[in-house]
């Protein structure tokens, strides 16, 4: 795989978002960016790193799983897929990979140093779209766009996989419409719950592990298209895939209440979709989803940490 860098700039505040205008984030000018160039044909849309400089992707065409190595450039597939889509994934301290399968309806737990699947988890039959993962150290949790429910794996003594999953019922002050719902997912600071976004509203939720939503207060901003999220800290970093950009939450310790404090885009992103951090970067894959699809053009791309 070749590799390539492209100057970051950082994109003027951006009205009209939602909400207040905030700043955009300064790079230094002479910053560059490395973007990974995808084989052919494989089109991404999650990525997780583990301790090591290798990126984990999945195709939401057909489910391979590829691993791309951040020094080199240079990857290949390890899993072939089901021929459904592997959307949102996460790798725990076991090298597992835990993956949501989309329009599958299915999770999957995949080796991530040979690629076998070690369980597979049928959440859901007829419609649904299990699109983003955590992890929380007893249990590994999943989204589903189409049905307000989570999907709880939990996880045994040693990380022991269950035979299967639970549903959890969506309930609270998220109310499911038109469009791609709860998306995005990950821990509270504090450790006592979970953050969901709701792609089509914007909204931000904190949720019990019981499913009980309570919307968190951005002071009258969003984050629309909400996509993957990261949590480092107090600070939440939200993907607003079809913007272009990333957004900078500052929330307090329970998740409660937030500020948007910055956004911030490059020109090397076309329609990221969620993020990993190794290093003292975010690393990015481009879903495209906005671009004519060709064999093609589908690409990584690190940012220094906003």
């Amino acid at each position: 795989m070749s590799r390539r860098t492209l100057a970051l700039i950082a994109m003027t505040a951006l009205a009209g978002i939602a909400g207040p205008t905030v700043p955009a984030v300064a790079a230094p000018p002479s910053a560059a960016l490395p973007v990974y160039d995808l084989p052919t044909g494989f089109a991404p849309e999650g990525i997780a790193i583990g301790d090591t400089p290798y990126a984990y992707l999945g195709s939401r065409l057909d489910g391979d799983i590829y691993r791309l190595s951040l020094r080199t450039g240079r990857g290949k597939v390890i899993s072939q897929g089901p021929g459904t889509p592997s959307l949102g994934l996460k790798i725990d301290n076991r090298n597992r990979l835990f993956l949501a399968g989309g329009s599958g309806g299915d999770a999957r737990v995949v080796d991530a140093s040979n690629g076998k699947v070690l369980r597979s988890y049928q959440l859901r039959t007829g419609a649904a779209f299990i699109n983003d993962v955590v992890l929380t150290g007893n249990a590994a949790w999943f989204t589903d766009s189409t049905n307000p429910l989570l999907f709880k794996v939990p996880l045994g003594k040693r990380g022991k996989l269950p035979a299967k999953a639970v549903p959890v019922p969506i309930t609270g002050d998220m109310v499911y419409a038109e469009g791609n719902n709860a998306n995005g997912i990950t821990a509270t600071p504090d450790g006592r719950g979970l953050i969901v976004v709701q792609s089509n509203t914007g909204k931000l939720f904190r949720t019990t592990y019981g499913g009980v939503t309570r919307e968190i207060d951005l002071g009258g901003d969003a984050v629309p298209n909400g996509d993957g999220l990261w949590l480092r800290g107090t600070t939440l970093y939200v993907v607003q895939n079809r913007l272009n950009v990333i957004a900078r939450i500052e929330l307090n310790h329970a998740a409660t209440r937030g500020t948007v404090v910055t956004r911030t885009s490059s020109p090397a992103f076309d329609v990221p979709t969620t993020i990993a951090e190794y290093g003292k970067r975010f690393y990015l894959p481009n879903a495209r989803f906005t671009t004519t699809p060709t064999p093609t053009g589908f690409t990584v791309v690190g940012i220094p940490r906003p």
